[in-house]
């Protein structure tokens, strides 16, 4: 069965898979939705035989349906290799009375990785079958992790360009420095005087300039995406969610069909909403937590119905999810409205005019499959203390507010369902508050960062990845910083128009 895609706001469908990770966004703003959902074609048992690569294939041959068997293996092969430090690029891990599924075993260490060590592969191959003239640019706004993963996926990548916009003081020493230090000669890091949101807000502004359009194909360049809107970067995210249950069922930890809960921190919305398609697609998932920091815009949706960014915006010490405008809940949205896509847009020129939308109460059944819990910052620091003291488990920042969001579901609710906590990043990415967090130890600000991974690593024996060691001696390659209104004629002079 051909799965095609359409705009969740009406302007586009019939869409080929390859096309539409070829442009990242729709011409009317929309995301790009599959026009029908489809279902797992193996058994819940054929998984737990299944290694990472074959699962990724089974998988996103159902909604890569336009690519084929060789162009999706290939791509799988490519991306999944020994770039990753585990031999099946995920682990699976148990600690006290929870799951952690870590996805951070990639060359920058995040969770990211797994789907733009993909999407360069998936875009290259969508570039030949689509005849397409024009050299790609990448756009990208980042809270942290995107920037560094899209940078290494498409690092002097033929036939494209990538452009990373990151808040200059809302990311941690670590991410900075990955990016700044980034190798390849079609790639530009600008650090923005704004947070994430103006960044991203800024980004999907140029994408949706004509007249930049315009000039830009008259040069020879085409706008794409490697952020979480581009449907090749979820399509790969769905993979580890379906893995992750076929390493339950291989450990004897759950029988087939038993229904699991998966806790998620959450700010775009992309990594959860993963979640939500393979349970659409089959995974026995009972309940999909929405974990988020202070910054709770997300909490506050599932409380009331009511989005609305018009808040503080909080720096805190789990940046990436430091975020106020969550772009791919637009997709979860369009599935609520009954995929209404007129009303749909509607509610997303709300979010863009007003700064906030309400959704009705037949919408609001739309999310049973979903719970809201957030986890304040002292929570999310005494949250890895506490893991660490009783065993031996370190864990990120972003880890910690989803492992005390997964806590407080299961103290609410009284489920009893197996849980997997979601691990988005190694510990060493934020290295001075995870130290924080065990020993209640602050790190000055102008501490040598590589010091205090020193500290982590004597204190947790966990071993010191090469993304961090090889930060060391790496010399300062991207220097420019722009204000908000200024990052447009930062792409223009990127490409030289």
């Amino acid at each position: 069965m051909d799965i095609l895609y359409k705009s969740t706001r009406g302007g586009e469908e019939n869409v080929p898979a390859s096309l539409a990770v070829l442009k990242g966004l729709c011409d009317d703003g929309g995301l790009f939705v599959p026009m029908k959902m489809p279902e797992f074609d193996f058994t819940l048992s054929e998984l737990k035989d299944m290694d990472y690569k074959t699962t990724a294939y089974r998988v996103m041959r159902l909604l890569l349906t336009d690519y084929s068997e060789e162009e999706l293996k290939s791509c799988i092969e490519r991306a999944y290799d020994e770039k990753f430090d585990v031999p099946d690029a995920v682990e699976l891990k148990k600690a006290g009375d929870q799951y952690f599924l870590e996805l951070f075993h990639g060359k920058t260490i995040a969770f990211k990785d797994m789907a733009l060590s993909m999407l360069p592969h998936l875009m290259t191959t969508a570039i030949k079958k689509n005849k397409a003239d024009k050299e790609v640019v990448i756009l990208t706004a980042t809270s942290g992790d995107t920037g560094k993963a899209a940078l290494e996926g498409f690092c002097d990548v033929p036939g494209t360009r990538i452009i990373v916009f990151y808040p200059k003081d809302g990311v941690s020493k670590i991410q900075k420095l990955q990016m700044v230090t980034q190798k390849g000669g079609n790639t530009k890091v600008v650090a923005v005087k704004g947070n994430f949101d103006d960044c991203q807000s800024m980004v999907k502004s140029i994408f949706n300039d004509r007249e930049l359009s315009e000039e830009m194909a008259q040069k020879g360049f085409a706008f794409s995406s490697a952020n979480s809107i581009n449907i090749g970067r979820l399509v790969p995210q769905i993979v580890y969610y379906v893995y992750a249950y076929g390493r339950l069922l291989a450990d004897g930890a759950i029988k087939e069909g038993e229904r699991i809960v998966f806790t998620v921190p959450t700010g775009n919305f992309g990594n959860i909403l993963a979640g939500y398609y393979a349970k659409l697609m089959g995974l026995p998932v009972s309940k999909l937590v929405c974990a988020s920091n202070d910054n709770k815009v997300l909490y506050d949706f599932f409380e009331t119905g009511i989005y609305d960014k018009n808040r503080e915006f909080v720096l805190t010490c789990s940046p990436s999810m430091d975020i106020l405008v969550s772009s791919n809940l637009e997709r979860l949205i369009y599935m609520m409205t009954g995929c209404d896509s007129k009303k749909t847009g509607e509610l997303m020129r709300g979010l863009s005019e007003k700064g906030r939308y309400e959704i009705s109460e037949d919408m609001k059944a739309g999310y049973k499959d979903f719970a809201g819990f957030y986890a304040a910052e002292d929570e999310a620091l005494d949250t890895i203390k506490k893991i660490y003291e009783k065993t031996g488990y370190v864990i990120d920042t972003h880890t910690a507010v989803a492992a005390a969001c997964d806590h407080k579901y299961r103290e609410q609710s009284g489920s009893r369902d197996l849980s997997v906590v979601i691990s988005t990043a190694s510990p060493y990415k934020f290295a001075a508050d995870v130290l924080y967090g065990i020993t209640g130890k602050r790190v000055p600000d102008d501490e040598d960062v590589f010091k205090v991974t020193d500290e982590l690593y004597a204190l947790s024996k966990t071993k010191l990845p090469p993304a961090v060691t090889g930060l060391k001696d790496a010399p300062i390659l991207h220097d420019t910083v722009c204000e908000k209104n200024e990052m447009k004629e930062a792409v223009r002079k990127s490409l030289g128009l």
